[in-house]
């Protein structure tokens, strides 16, 4: 049988907004080499590859660059593909095995609810470089593995940010998040995400930052659910729950088009 691919609108209820990712159902588990090129063919943030294992699937992301270890929307996406195709998984949730652990999908009335891994942060100084490739000098700075995360001083500088790509590039930090406190009631706060060394120069909607973002504005705000918008061009909503070491993450999902790879 030729693997299935699906497009797939993350973290967005309407079609041809929040982030797109390409999800490819496998009998087996396929060569490195051949799912980078699916990967760079498909040209998208993330493509998702899913195989059987026991228990669950197997879960692989790719953008057009290389493997990464965590990715949420391509995850979601995975698991709004599986919930449509077999209704019956819907009733307990699915388990994904990955390169960070274990990951859970449920399904959430029509949405997917993951299960991710809330990341410890830490602060630092950083240099004068990352005012200049960013555009705006910020408030707070925190990190956590290959996620740098920068606070605004308002939303809307995170919301005009016009970053020099070719400086962030270049900066020591792979994963660029920059957020800030949003003023509308029904929103906690906002962010926008760069990762051009990952060739990604920006990211529509991002999961895995908010693994990173809910812990800072939890410390900041002294709460544990959030209204989260990632105001990209394309944009999307996410719903989070901090629930100990685990940041619960639900969004919506759109399929736009689903077909059948020959290769």
């Amino acid at each position: 049988m030729a693997p299935l691919l699906y497009q797939v609108d993350s973290f967005t209820n309407e079609p041809f907004r929040g982030n797109p990712a390409a999800v490819c159902l496998l009998e087996r588990q396929a060569e490195v080499s051949w799912m980078k090129g699916v990967a760079r063919e498909m040209n998208l943030s993330e493509t998702a590859f899913v195989s059987q294992a026991p228990g669950g699937f197997r879960l692989r992301w790719f953008t057009p660059k290389q493997e990464v270890d965590l990715c949420g929307h391509a995850t979601l996406a995975s698991a709004k593909v599986l919930f449509e195709r077999e209704p019956a998984l819907r009733d307990q949730p699915i388990l994904f095995k990955t390169r960070s652990g274990d990951l859970t999908a449920s399904w959430a009335d029509g949405d997917v609810e993951l299960n991710f891994p809330a990341m410890p942060m830490q602060r630092f100084s950083y240099e004068s470089t990352v005012d200049r490739a960013l555009g705006f000098r910020p408030v707070d700075a925190v990190f956590s593995g290959d996620y740098y995360l920068f606070e605004a001083e308002n939303e809307s500088i995170v919301r005009t940010a016009s970053p020099d790509i070719a400086a962030v590039e270049k900066l020591p930090m792979p994963e660029v998040i920059i957020t800030a406190l949003c003023s509308d009631p029904e929103v906690d706060f906002i962010s926008r995400f760069f990762a051009p060394q990952l060739g990604i120069p920006e990211d529509p909607v991002t999961g895995s930052a908010h693994c990173l973002l809910a812990p800072f504005w939890a410390e900041k705000l002294g709460k544990r659910q959030f209204t989260a918008y990632q105001a990209s061009p394309r944009g999307g909503w996410l719903r989070l729950r901090l629930e100990g070491e685990r940041v619960m993450i639900r969004g919506a999902a759109v399929i736009i088009f689903a077909g059948e790879l020959r290769v």
